[in-house]
This record gives C-alpha cells, structure tokens and sequence, in this order.
C-alpha cells in the first residue's frame, strides 16, 4: 500500500490525495516545478516550500525557506508537535497523523499528512540463541486501539456487537453523542474525518451505487467500515469498552 498519503486543505474527497509509495517525493509550495506536487495559493508561501518523502512507515519533511520555521503537529494529540528549522532537510516526523504549519504573511497555513502504514515483525522464525530473524510483515489491517478513530469504529459497530444484526450503522450525531463521554471536542467534522481515514487505512474499495464524483457517500462508507469490521474480527464486544471510560487515547 502506498505509505504516506497527503490531503491538501481544499480536498473535497480522497481523489485530491496525493498518495506516495517509499521513496517517493512530494514538493509544495505557492509555485511548485511543472505542477507536480501541492500548491499552496498564498504569496506568503515559498514557491518551493518544502519537500515530503516517504520512508516505509513514517515520513521527512525538508524545509526549503530560508527564514520560516514549520511547525508539525498531531492533530489529535495533547499539544504534541515538533519544529522544522529553516532549511533543514529530512527531519522525520513521528506522528500517524499530522498536519503541516506554515506561517504566512501573518496567516498559519495548514496541510494534512497520514501515515496509515504499520510493519509487524515476523517472529515465526527465531536463530540460535532465540532471537528473532524474521523480516517485517504489512499486516492486512493494522489499527491502533489507543486512536480515536479505533473509538469511532468501534462506536460505529457497537449496534450490531450488542445483538442487532441487521441495524444500519449510526448516523454521524448518533456517534457524536456516543463518543462525547471519552472524547469532548467530538463533532461532525472530526468524526468524518476519522471515518474518511478509516476508509483510506482499511483500503476500502467501494461498489458502484455508493460512489459519487468525491468518492462514496458517507452512509455507504460507514455501512463497507461496518462490515469490514466485523467480518475480520477488527472489532469485537470486548473492544465496546474504549466507549464506556477513558482509556488514555491520544489521537
């Protein structure tokens, strides 16, 4: 699966992405070289701004102003952030989810980076002295249960782990209501936003009558999540605890 994959502020649905395998570069800027890479309309921005480049699991970011400093921050997280120097190059960002500062003529521009790739280890081999000798494996389905958005599809699932099978998922202030016990700030948008990355991380391949020109309708994209789920064991009843206390989520 590509490893990084870029959401430009302006993004009306996953087909504005920019998704990145290892290796491969990003620039952005108010002018980037042939069009290619994210544009960023502000005469406060560099025309070449910066540069991001997928590593596996993780990405760097490469400043290219010669006076700002880009500030990179978990969204989602307690404040949790870290600082691009002017003019530093592949400074590794640590965050599953991020978004891009920039300062710009007296506004803070923003950008959003995901990184829904996880390696495993494979430990089924093990050399002489028990070590392990296995290579990393991309696992099929790799979600964290301390993320928020582990809360949202557990949320979205839970009608149908309490014995209603047939139930259709939640509608969006039906999961507001339901997260706002262990998460405060939940609303709409933030819980779209989990649900659209959901979709990106479970590499969702939607069918033809729930598509639209921005990608599948929300009923449609929360009804493939639900299913996903439970079919594949990603959520199960003893999961529905992250909605009843709060258990240290950090994004």
């Amino acid at each position: 699966m590509h490893s990084i994959i870029v959401v430009p502020p302006d993004a009306r649905g996953t087909a504005d992405h920019s998704r990145l395998a290892p290796g491969e570069r990003l620039v952005f800027g108010r002018s980037v070289p042939g069009g290619v890479g994210l544009t960023i309309a502000h005469e406060g921005v560099s025309r070449a701004a910066g540069v991001i480049t997928a590593q596996g699991a993780f990405w760097m970011l490469s400043n290219l102003s010669a006076r700002q400093t880009y500030v990179v921050e978990n969204p989602e997280g307690a404040g949790e952030h870290i600082k691009v120097a002017p003019g530093r190059l592949d400074a590794p960002v640590p965050f599953e989810f991020s978004r891009v500062v920039l300062p710009a003529a007296g506004d803070l521009l923003g950008f959003d980076v995901w990184a829904p790739r996880h390696d495993i280890l494979d430990t089924s081999g093990r050399s002489g002295d028990g070590e392990p000798t296995g290579t990393t494996t991309a696992p099929a389905f790799s979600l964290d249960r301390t993320k928020r958005y582990f809360a949202v599809l557990t949320a979205l699932c839970e009608p149908r782990l309490r014995g209603a099978p047939h139930a259709p998922p939640p509608t969006a202030d039906a999961l507001v209501e339901r997260l706002r016990a262990t998460w405060p700030a939940a609303n709409r948008a933030t819980v779209q936003w989990n649900i659209d990355y959901l979709a990106v991380k479970l590499r969702l391949k939607p069918d033809p009558d729930t598509t639209t020109d921005s990608g599948p309708r929300l009923n449609g994209k929360k009804e493939l999540l639900v299913s996903l789920a439970l079919r594949f064991d990603l959520v199960r009843e003893d999961d529905l605890v992250v909605l009843a206390t709060p258990s240290g989520v950090t994004s």
